[in-house]
């Protein structure tokens, strides 16, 4: 750390001897860049991957120092546009006769660095010299446009030239220039004030502080001399971006206001709190057009007083929705999987509505890698955005055997709203191996989902009915085994329903709906590469038919409380193949079902306790009972069905569900919450292997399973379900515990068991989870997965934040998966750091991350903002 040292205050030696623009270049090469790149897609860690022996060492200096150089070379600019040019420089306003040459300087040869007049002393409230431009000024006496009002403590005239001397207000139509003293030329219409001159334009929401100002009121044209002020910041509020309030201050030799625009020179601009702020952006000019952009060449940023990063060219949007086609920062790194790693990328604004971003990523030891993401905005009611990512990957030695892993994913979103009732929707989403996904993604959670789900449909509403067509594809990896998958299409199925509508008010209403479909699908469970045959995997046929037609007809009947609520669906449902003993078979089967469902609720029990709690003033519990029965007939080829989805899954079934639901209800003046829920539930089976789909010793799939639990437990024919217990506790705002637990009557045990529990005070945050399975092991091996997640900040909290993230699986002993992140926010910037730790399937690795943010600005690095923890 001390060579760190030395090598900063080195640095900061020699930008005062002049030389800071020569050092700078030499570690940065000489880009220019626009400020405001696109979201990418992926995080370009830097020295991020360790070896398997190098895990448990610290990072040493021989780290941290190309670390830094290597961050300052990708965050030198944001953006880069070889096709930008400054913008031409208005001439400064026309002095009065009176004027000497030097009293307006040129931008071809800048005065020194003046000795500007004190800052005011650091404050966090608006005041005079530091307004709070979100409050607009009343000014119910302000000349009209073309007029103006002068008063001072002594005014005398010559020729036209007034001169005003002692407390001068000048009151224009937009602005108010105050001074010790000025004069004013009717013929040129040029005033020129000196002594403490304060400027507040209304209109462009500034305040100027200077020596001396020449200002044109006809052309509105200025130069303002040892200059100093604040202007309204534009504040950037989306997710990763530091905010503040703080309106922007900058100091300057002198500035000249030309019509639209200003120009500074010899300065710096900072939203930091004066006078010690902890940036500046410092330059020999700034060009800015208010709402529009500012521009600056030849700039460097000091964090703290060090210079950090040199900027040949910097450009920073002021608009709304800016958007600039330009070249991406560069993004450098090193992984001891990966080997080196450099990427470039260009972002092209295509039109006002769409726009497209390729980053090319070379890994050394690996391939290429390249990322492509292209979105738009067609019309007002339409938007797309597609994603693209692969790796030419040429593999790595592993015993003697060459291990590879190439492939790409397509992600995606359209959205089209049609009119008169028709809306079109669709999500793409492809992944060519799950090998692929385990190896480069960067995100946990990304890499152990092993689905993708891509759908497209058109959907049309109207009246009672509902219609719409679909296709789509899903694909389930069963593990990273080249072509051990399971894939479902459709293409196309065509959807027609109906809405309970009430079709006879008697005694007895009758409600009627319906259900209706018909598509083409097509299913294959392939055999893995290089295995043998194994069953049951088959494919059908590339487009097998299936129409289904479920009417239904249902009433209610409720008295003193009780509520009775009967319904008759009948399934018929038609294929065109079939499958037997794991081979698809060509003949068609038609499914005739009938469906008998009766809801009943019991009267509830409710007592008010009216004593004071912690919870509140008065208590409530309320007791609900509730039983149900189903029963289903003529699913006798259960075993031959095959499965596209949930309409596959009904099986024969005769069965009673009983549930009782606790609930206890707080009242906080007039305020209720409830502050506990607690249901249990059971299924009694009078049809143990409904109707032959239980087959004993191995897991069993039935839609009235699915209905009971998420978790299946059918490993045979069984009289009574698991005992499902659901608890949900929230006492106070902030505080949330979550139970859900199986008892198992048949194993005498807990078979399954997730908790969570969740707390939020003030800016401390704690969540604890497990998940815990412990099912027949003919239905999955036993699993124990713990999660745990705390922290204390947010985003933008001045100070210390950090958090730290971690899931363990407590059976294997092995940390899956880490997460730690340290944020320390000053008053107008920030810097962040996480660590992380990767330790499932084909992975192993640490990576280190970095970000450094500036408010209302962006943040540069390599730490994405869905990255962070808070």
């Amino acid at each position: 750390m001390a060579l760190a040292a030395l090598y900063f205050l080195a640095l900061a030696a020699l930008s005062k001897a002049g030389f800071t623009r020569l050092l700078a270049t030499l570690f940065l090469p000489c880009y220019g860049f626009l400020l405001r790149p696109p979201v990418r897609n992926r995080a370009f860690f830097l020295l991020s991957i360790f070896s398997k022996a190098c895990h448990s060492k610290t990072v040493g200096f021989s780290i941290v120092l190309p670390f830094l150089i290597a961050i300052s070379v990708q965050t030198a600019s944001p953006q880069l546009s070889s096709a930008q040019t400054a913008p031409a420089t208005a001439p400064a306003a026309t002095a009065p006769a009176s004027a000497t040459p030097a009293a307006t300087p040129t931008a071809a040869a800048p005065a020194t660095a003046p000795k500007l007049p004190p800052p005011p002393p650091p404050q966090n409230q608006p005041t005079v010299d530091r307004p709070d431009f979100s409050v607009r000024t009343p000014r119910p006496n302000a000349p009209s446009l073309g007029d103006y009002d002068m008063s001072a403590v002594e005014q005398s005239s010559d020729n036209g030239v007034y001169h005003l001397r002692g407390n001068v207000v000048i009151e224009l139509h937009n602005a108010t220039f105050r001074a010790d003293k000025a004069d004013y030329d009717e013929k040129t219409q040029i005033f020129t004030a000196e002594g403490h001159v304060y400027y507040r334009n209304y209109d462009q929401n500034e305040v100027i502080y200077c020596d001396r100002a020449i200002y044109n009121y006809d052309t509105e044209h200025g130069t303002f001399y040892h200059v100093r002020g604040y202007s309204k910041t534009k504040v950037v509020a989306r997710p990763g971006v530091l905010t503040t309030q703080q309106p922007f201050y900058f100091e300057g030799s002198y500035a000249e206001k030309l019509e639209d625009r200003y120009i500074l020179h010899q300065g710096f601009i900072t939203d930091c709190n004066i006078p010690h702020p902890w940036w500046t952006l410092n330059s020999g000019m700034f060009d800015i057009i208010p709402e529009d952009h500012a521009t600056s060449h030849g700039s460097i940023l000091h964090l703290h007083g060090v210079p950090l990063f040199y900027f040949p060219y910097f450009y920073k949007s002021l608009k709304k929705e800016p958007r600039r086609s330009g070249f991406l920062t560069p993004n450098v790194g090193n992984s001891s999987e990966l080997g080196y790693m450099f990427g470039v990328g260009y972002y092209w604004a295509m039109t006002r509505s769409m726009d497209l971003t390729y980053v090319f990523q070379d890994f050394t030891a690996r391939g290429y890698a390249h990322h492509v993401d292209f979105r738009g905005k067609p019309t007002e009611k339409s938007d797309f955005n597609l994603i693209f990512y692969g790796v030419q990957d040429r593999g790595y030695m592993s015993g003697g055997t060459l291990i590879k892993s190439p492939g790409y994913s397509i992600n995606g979103q359209v959205r089209d709203d049609l009119g008169n009732g028709w809306t079109a929707r669709g999500a793409i989403d492809y992944l060519s191996s799950f090998a692929f996904r385990q190896q480069f993604s960067q995100s946990f959670s990304e890499a152990i989902f092993a689905e993708t789900h891509s759908l497209g449909y058109l959907e049309k509403n109207f009246s009672y009915y509902t219609f719409d067509t679909e296709v789509s594809r899903v694909e389930n990896f069963q593990d990273a085994t080249p072509g051990n998958y399971i894939i479902i299409r459709k293409l196309p199925e065509f959807d027609f329903d109906g809405r309970d509508q009430l079709i006879y008010n008697g005694i007895l209403p009758v409600f009627a709906s319906f259900d209706s479909s018909f598509g083409l699908y097509h299913r294959v469970e392939p055999q893995p590469i290089g295995e043998a045959a194994i069953s049951p995997y088959y494919e059908t046929s590339q487009f097998t038919p299936r129409a289904d037609f479920e009417p239904t007809v249902s009433t209610v009947m409720r008295w003193h409380g009780f509520s009775l609520m009967p319904e008759f669906t009948v399934h018929d449902t038609y294929y065109g193949q079939t499958i037997l003993n794991s081979t698809v078979m060509n003949s068609t089967m038609n499914r005739f079902a009938p469906e008998l469902n009766a809801d009943l609720e019991l009267p509830s029990l409710e007592r008010i306790y009216n004593k004071k709690t912690f919870l509140g003033e008065k208590l409530k519990h309320v007791i609900e009972t509730r039983a149900s029965y189903k029963y289903v007939s003529g699913v006798t080829r259960f075993e031959d069905t095959l499965l596209f989805d949930p309409i596959d899954l009904l099986a024969n079934t005769n069965q009673m569900e009983f549930s009782i639901i606790n609930r206890l209800y707080a009242k906080k003046g007039d305020v209720v919450n409830e502050v506990l829920t607690w249901e249990l539930s059971q299924a009694r089976y009078f049809n143990p292997t409904f109707g032959g789909a239980a087959l004993p010793g191995q897991r069993n799939i039935v839609s009235e399973v699915l209905d009971l639990t998420g978790f299946t437990f059918l490993d045979g024919p069984r009289n009574f379900s698991p005992i499902i217990s659901n608890l949900r506790i929230s006492p106070t705002p902030g505080v949330t515990i979550t139970w859900l637990t199986d008892y198992d009557p048949v194993l005498h045990s807990f078979v399954n068991d997730s908790l969570e529990a969740d707390v939020r005070v003030k800016r401390y945050f704690v969540s604890v989870g497990d998940d815990q399975l412990n099912p027949n092991p003919v239905i999955s091996a036993p699993q124990n997965q713990f999660r745990f997640t705390v922290g204390y900040g947010d985003p933008n909290r001045k100070g210390w934040n950090t958090a730290f993230q971690t899931v363990y699986d407590l059976r294997l002993s092995r940390l899956d998966f880490g997460i730690a992140q340290i944020t320390y926010n000053t008053d107008c910037c920030g810097i962040s750091m996480q660590v992380r730790r990767f330790d499932f399937g084909t992975r192993n690795e640490n990576q280190y991350l970095l970000s450094l943010s500036f408010a209302n600005v962006g943040s540069i690095g390599n730490l994405k903002k869905e990255e962070r923890l808070f």
